[in-house]
């Protein structure tokens, strides 16, 4: 398979990654990849073109290691997918709703789906991926075990669905980066676009006050703002921001240019065009 063709994921085939690939890029291959640093240095080597990585969940809030993983990648944000999530409770053939006594899943999904777990009187064990999890029941093939996963989980490993879309909010939506190895920035004014970028800030009063103002003062829109420690320290706080806006339209290039004057090591990630799912609502269901 030529590796223009290639789009990485991380997990087993049937992951919630899977399925975005398939439903964003159906024509091409996906790419199981153990780690989201596998992932990268799949598309970094030229084994494929694309990666498909999760950023944060309406429910279980962010996918932590990847805000760690994003500014030393060597990769570029290209784009962004919003993908409903619709869990299943999967279990071998015979099963039932009265055999099962435990359920596997990745620790995300199983938060998702509390309320189904509790009714159920069920044990929760935590899996890597929610499609090895399903691997994992398939192989035991035991009427007492079930999984949390996705539909395309259960055709691929045989399972039976025991219960459908057990998640306990409707909203349930993971956004998704596009990674590439090139970036690939639309031209300013061509759409609605988003500007990813990383930096830091000492550990002063007021530093983070002085380093945002610019995005205030030039009518900027902050739509994700997150600090996590780097390095093991914690005299300095490492901040990952999504803004709305272009760096070659005048509102974005002046904040950003105040920003650089009291931060310190910022970094853009990625200039790409805005799903239509941020405008539209939460019911666009795979849409990209």
């Amino acid at each position: 398979m030529p590796t223009s063709n290639v789009i990485a994921f991380q997990g087993l085939p049937g992951a919630y990654s899977d399925l975005s690939c398939r439903s964003v890029f159906p024509e091409m291959q996906t790419l199981p990849c153990a780690s989201f640093e596998d992932a990268f240095a799949a598309v970094r080597e030229g084994r494929a073109r694309l990666a498909m990585i999760p950023v944060e969940n309406s429910v279980a809030g962010r996918v932590a290691d990847n805000h760690h993983l994003l500014p030393q990648g060597g990769l570029h944000i290209i784009g962004e997918h919003f993908q409903r999530v619709n869990h299943q409770l999967l279990a071998p053939k015979g099963a039932t709703l009265g055999t099962i006594r435990s359920v596997h899943s990745h620790i995300q999904a199983l938060s998702q789906c509390r309320e189904m777990t509790r009714a159920l009187g069920l044990t929760p064990v935590n899996h890597a991926d929610t499609a090895g999890a399903a691997a994992d029941i398939a192989k035991m093939n035991d009427p007492a075990h079930a999984a949390i996963a996705s539909k395309l989980a259960a055709e691929i490993y045989g399972l039976e669905i025991l219960k459908a879309d057990i998640e306990d909010a409707a909203h349930n939506t993971t956004r998704f980066l596009i990674m590439a190895r090139e970036p690939r920035i639309p031209p300013a004014g061509s759409c609605k676009t988003i500007t990813t970028f990383v930096f830091r800030v000492s550990s002063r009063p007021a530093a983070l006050y002085k380093a945002l103002g610019g995005f205030a003062t030039n009518g900027v829109n902050l739509t994700k703002l997150e600090s996590y420690m780097v390095g093991g320290r914690f005299a300095a706080a490492q901040f990952y921001v999504d803004v709305e806006g272009h760096p070659d339209e005048r509102p974005l290039r002046l904040a950003l240019e105040e920003l650089d004057f009291f931060a310190r090591e910022m970094k853009i990630l990625g200039v790409y065009p805005a799903s239509l799912f941020r405008y539209q609502g939460s019911q666009l269901d795979g849409e990209d």
